[in-house]
């Protein structure tokens, strides 16, 4: 078998996971670790990711929820590649979230208005390690967008800690991944992943933005499609295109415009290996943490 056969292979059993996954009961643990159980194998002395995302868990939201927009424009097609998208219409569009029944960890405040803020343009996230300026695609993902305006208001980012850092190297992908409430980010704490606001909403935008370098996208399980909360990721690596390729189902939603030197410092910065084992976060055991704590001071979002 080729590589392009197997990956072929991959691919279209992953497909067939998903939509089995509609027929089982919600999983109790949901751990956004994106890539885990990439299939890494060696070439030339280095590693490098196969295209295929495999994990476990059902969707704990279970596939009746009701979809988060019933507008044309979030799942319109991208004028490019960048950030613009035909405008919307804010009479066409209501955002839905729901109820996140799984019984993982939370910090809940609310849920989030059901009309978005379609003004919104930049994410700002002040950091220990410096500030990241983030432009939105409030277009193409507005209750992506929607949800993070509600939880800055709400200062629900504040004091947390980003708690995974994927690196090439290591992982095949290069990505910072923040935004659980809970997580330590210590590398030792297997419930860093888990947590989230409460309650859960689908996805936007997939195939609007290619998840190269610069780009933020929603962080959720592998095989949890539909289930964003509250956790993203900044991709400071083109590796993470590979993605797409497996099918992947992560929401991006804009692109840093300032602070790239400042993820690019905490990568540098290297990573505490799960327990000890940087190969655990492959397989989805556990996260790899940058060993320069992110501590998010606050995060604002503005027009």
């Amino acid at each position: 078998m080729t590589d392009v056969d197997r990956q072929t292979q991959l691919a279209r059993e992953h497909r067939e996971r998903q939509e089995e996954r509609a027929t089982k009961p919600p999983s109790g643990r949901r751990n956004t670790i994106i890539g885990a159980g990439l299939g890494v194998v060696v070439v030339a002395g280095g590693i490098v990711a196969a295209t295929t995302l495999l994990g476990g868990g059902g969707d704990p939201g279970g596939q009746a929820a009701a979809t988060p927009s019933a507008s044309a424009p979030a799942s319109a097609p991208a004028v490019d590649p960048g950030l613009t998208a035909p405008p919307a219409d804010p009479a066409k569009i209501s955002c839905s979230y729901r109820k996140d029944d799984s019984g993982l960890p939370a910090k809940k405040v609310g849920m989030p208005p059901t009309k978005p803020d379609l003004k919104a343009k930049f994410m700002t996230i002040d950091t220990n390690q410096g500030k990241i300026v983030i432009e939105l695609a409030t277009a193409a993902a507005p209750c992506t967008v929607n949800s993070f305006e509600f939880l800055a208001k709400k200062n629900y980012f504040d004091g947390t800690r980003c708690h995974r850092l994927a690196t090439v190297d290591t992982t095949g992908l290069g990505m910072l991944q923040c935004g659980d409430p809970l997580a330590k980010g210590d590398g030792k704490t297997k419930d860093d992943g888990t947590g989230g606001p409460g309650y859960l909403f689908e996805d936007e935008n997939l195939g609007g933005i290619p998840y190269t370098r610069g780009t933020v996208a929603m962080a959720q399980g592998a095989e949890d499609a539909n289930s964003n909360g509250s956790q993203f990721w900044i991709s400071f690596s083109d590796e993470n295109t590979q993605l797409a390729g497996a099918g992947a189902a992560y929401t991006p939603f804009g692109v840093v415009k300032e602070g790239m030197d400042v993820v690019d410092k905490i990568a540098k910065g290297g990573i505490i290996p799960f327990n000890g084992d940087p190969m655990a976060d492959v397989r989805g055991e556990g996260s790899n943490a940058p060993k320069l704590p992110v501590i998010i001071k606050n995060v604002t979002v503005t027009q």
